[in-house]
């Protein structure tokens, strides 16, 4: 039986890797993520919490588990939140990689690294995976250092980048840009949306079926991940509105240039997912799917 070890456990794709492998017989999930499991009904698993700052900590929980593969995808990915916190971003971004990569290398562990499209300029979008990076935030930044880190440190790797991802949590703690859009247009708020960034939104279902992809098939190298459905912001959130029937009166396009957000956006990402379909048979929800899937687990839980 394989031994996986996921950080991050507590988070949006954390949950979702959580969901789909506790159902896998042949797999023993290591759940690891900061302070205590906040899973419902936990079964099917371990848990540990774990700080991966700590080289010592991580170290530690490695040697007991001896993980055959890793899936880290613990990050600070508050973007304006990096621009004005290098250290906070770096410690997670960066020196918390070294700290994995090491303690992966030690116990022989396959590494499989979650990364971001903000490691690329906007410029010229969707991108495939060898298109050069150029990233114009720290956050961007950062995390193309851990992916650096990865590929010089790790024997055995796959980096997975992804887009805008959306979903929800168990316990619905964590919003997201379709409940922020849904809620909105409900209310009949008055919202600013750019139309001028252009991605490939990813319901997290996806991303995590992505990495369990990944892990099945030994995957070597880099990835995209994300949803195949390209629009700009503006449209993503005309698509929630016509999923749900509800007015665009409120909503003003606007230029990015006029949000004056610490952290530059990339116009243009958005990722070619050809590599990902061919090796591993990934194959991504269309966007109002995904809202649709969103919709059936709300139902779900407000049933339980």
């Amino acid at each position: 039986m394989k031994n996986i070890l996921v950080t991050g456990s507590n988070g949006l794709l954390g949950q979702k890797l959580t969901d789909l492998y506790r159902k896998q017989g042949d797999r023993h999930l290591i759940a690891t993520g900061k302070g205590p499991d906040r899973y419902p009904n936990a079964s099917g698993y371990t848990y540990e919490s774990l700080d991966i700052c700590d080289a010592d900590e991580v170290a530690r929980i490695f040697n007991k588990y001896r993980p055959d593969v890793v899936i880290h995808t613990a990050a600070m990915t508050n973007v304006d939140a990096c621009e004005l916190d290098h250290a906070s971003c770096d410690a997670l971004n960066v020196h918390a990689v070294a700290n994995l990569t090491r303690a992966a290398e030690a116990v022989h562990a396959r590494l499989i690294h979650l990364s971001t499209d903000f490691i690329f300029n906007g410029k010229d979008g969707p991108y495939d995976e060898a298109a050069q990076p150029d990233p114009l935030s720290y956050y961007g930044h950062s995390k193309l250092i851990g992916e650096q880190t990865v590929q010089r440190e790790c024997s055995r790797w796959a980096i997975l980048r992804t887009v805008l991802v959306y979903g929800i949590v168990h316990d619905m703690s964590r919003s997201n840009i379709v409940l922020w859009a849904k809620q909105a247009l409900a209310q009949g708020k008055p919202m600013k949306v750019v139309d001028d960034q252009w991605r490939t939104p990813t319901w997290a279902e996806d991303l995590a079926m992505g990495c369990y992809l990944a892990e099945c098939h030994d995957a070597q190298g880099i990835y995209n991940i994300s949803g195949a459905d390209f629009m700009n912001i503006y449209q993503l959130v005309e698509r929630v509105a016509a999923y749900y029937g509800l007015s665009m009166d409120h909503v003003e396009r606007v230029s990015s240039s006029t949000l004056n957000q610490p952290a530059v956006r990339p116009p243009r990402t958005g990722f070619i997912l050809d590599k990902a379909r061919r090796d591993l048979g990934y194959s991504p929800h269309r966007f109002e799917e995904g809202i649709a899937g969103m919709e059936a687990m709300m139902a779900e839980m407000q049933a339980k």
